[in-house]
């Protein structure tokens, strides 16, 4: 009987899906305890789009966050996903260096990388060897997509690729939820013999409906180690559940390697969080086809609808993931993956909500289109696209620029000088200055959310902070209580 191993996703992808990375330490906490008997291989907790969401909107501190986290989950490897805290561009080697080394310092064991290109050749190389010079296991993504180009020989080849560059782990990483049971049934075989002994693990979503039927698919086809996430951030635009997988795998006569007691107390935990914070659950979603023509992965599409909220257009979603069809055709099809997917996504939002396309372009596409994040991906951009987007001079001072790559002692000093650590120097680098980094610990420490999945002692809290009130009694089957206290 084959054991079948899980990564868990809860604590990073599952609310970057569905709470737009809005997860706070507190949160994390409550449920670590539950996380950690569970048995999983491993857990993600961070990523580098959360060190500037974590400063300058929850107002925490990613690092505190990696050592509380680490201290209160001994027996599971922690997992961190990317290398460039530039998010959507690409920070200097010294930087992710550093960044490596510092992730491991504070407790992560495990680094997740991906290039958008899945191109092996350029600046994963230093990354891979970056993680492994610091102590950590590296996992190399190979990023599923669907085009004419991306066919079993394309991730064949890719696999070898990934394992030559040094990958203790491959994963097949499928961020927009397209992978089908019938294409895992050919690819995943292809891939474990490319990739020729070294494990393979299987990552997708369910956007399109079909993710747990893909995961299934992808175990049934050899796949020992699967990515899974717990309700209420399981379903939607997340990972499917662990529930679901381990009783339907179960159901078919493999063995689990995990508890699902002490998860299912951490289910419990998270809806009342969630119920509490108004955040949403996630819920599994009937089939989508139009997933197939965007292919805009869970969590932009999440993060897209928290921006267009905040503006007062989530009703021009819809338009805005139309527009994303026609822009990532007019670049050539690029991986609709971090930070390619945000890219597309922005101008799309830009063109929808400016009514003119291409009128004003981001940076980042202007960079795309000249080259900067690879030959193999811009290669593919229309001759038409490419003149509307090059023919304003911001785009020809950008391409007068040559890639800057400073040492890290010109970067501390440029963020505060030689007196300041290095997880200072990477908060201020990711946050973009000094003043967010202040801000952030004025605000003081992270919430305590212990309370909130213990409602007696909740109530109990609340209850005696009136003024008004004498007698309290509490009375369940497990329990009696009563307060008498005078009033003032």
């Amino acid at each position: 009987m084959r054991e079948v191993r899980f990564v868990d996703t809860t604590l990073r992808d599952g609310h970057a899906s569905l709470w737009a990375e809005a997860m706070r330490t507190g949160m994390m906490l409550a449920v670590a305890k539950e996380m950690d008997r569970a048995g999983f291989v491993a857990a993600e907790v961070i990523a580098t789009s959360h060190f500037k969401k974590c400063v300058r909107e929850l107002r925490e501190d990613p690092w505190e966050r990696i050592r509380v986290m680490s201290k209160a989950m001994p027996n599971t490897p922690l997992a961190s996903m990317g290398d460039s805290l530039a998010t959507f561009g690409n920070a200097p080697l010294p930087i992710i260096k550093l960044y490596m080394e510092r992730l491991a310092a504070n407790g992560i064991r495990r680094s997740q990388l991906m290039n958008a290109s899945n191109d092996m050749s350029g600046r994963i190389v230093q990354s891979v060897r970056s993680a492994q010079e610091a102590g950590l296991e590296v996992v190399v993504a190979l990023v599923y997509s669907q085009s004419p180009k991306h066919t079993d020989e394309y991730y064949i080849q890719k696999a070898k690729e990934a394992v030559s560059i040094g990958s203790d782990i491959v994963y097949l990483k499928d961020p927009g939820g397209l992978m089908t049971p019938e294409r895992a049934e050919t690819l995943v075989p292809a891939i474990m013999q490319a990739v020729d002994g070294v494990p393979l693990e299987f990552h997708t979503h369910c956007t399109t409906g079909l993710g747990p039927m893909s995961v299934i698919a992808a175990v049934k086809a050899g796949i020992d180690t699967v990515h899974t996430a717990v309700p209420p951030l399981a379903n939607g635009a997340s990972q499917p559940s662990v529930f679901n997988i381990a009783g339907n795998l179960r159901a078919l006569g493999y063995a689990m390697s995990i508890d699902e007691e002490p998860l299912a107390q951490a289910s419990e935990k998270l809806a009342v969080i969630a119920h509490d914070d108004g955040l949403p659950a996630g819920r599994p979603l009937e089939y989508d086809y139009s997933q197939y023509l965007h292919q805009v992965p869970g969590g932009v599409i999440s993060n897209l609808r928290h921006q267009l909220a905040q503006m007062g257009m989530v009703n021009k979603l819809g338009e805005v993931l139309e527009e994303s069809i026609r822009v990532r055709a007019e670049l050539g099809y690029p991986i609709m993956v971090t930070p390619f997917s945000q890219f597309v996504v922005s101008q799309a939002a830009i063109n929808i909500l400016s009514r003119e396309r291409y009128g004003v372009v981001t940076d980042e596409i202007i960079k795309y289109t000249l080259g900067e994040f690879g030959v193999e991906a811009s290669s593919g951009v229309t001759s038409e696209a490419r003149s509307r987007i090059l023919d304003r001079p911001r785009a020809k001072m950008l391409a007068q620029i040559e890639p800057d790559q400073p040492s890290l002692e010109e970067i501390r000093n440029s963020l505060g000088g030689p007196g300041i650590s290095d997880d200072e120097l990477l908060l201020r680098y990711a946050a973009g200055g000094e003043a967010e980094v202040h801000a952030m610990r004025d605000a003081g420490p992270y919430r305590d959310y212990s309370n909130r999945t213990r409602p007696i002692v909740g109530l109990v809290e609340a209850v005696t902070a009136r003024k008004n009130i004498s007698h309290i009694s509490v009375h369940k089957p497990d329990l009696s209580l009563v307060i008498d206290k005078k009033l003032t």
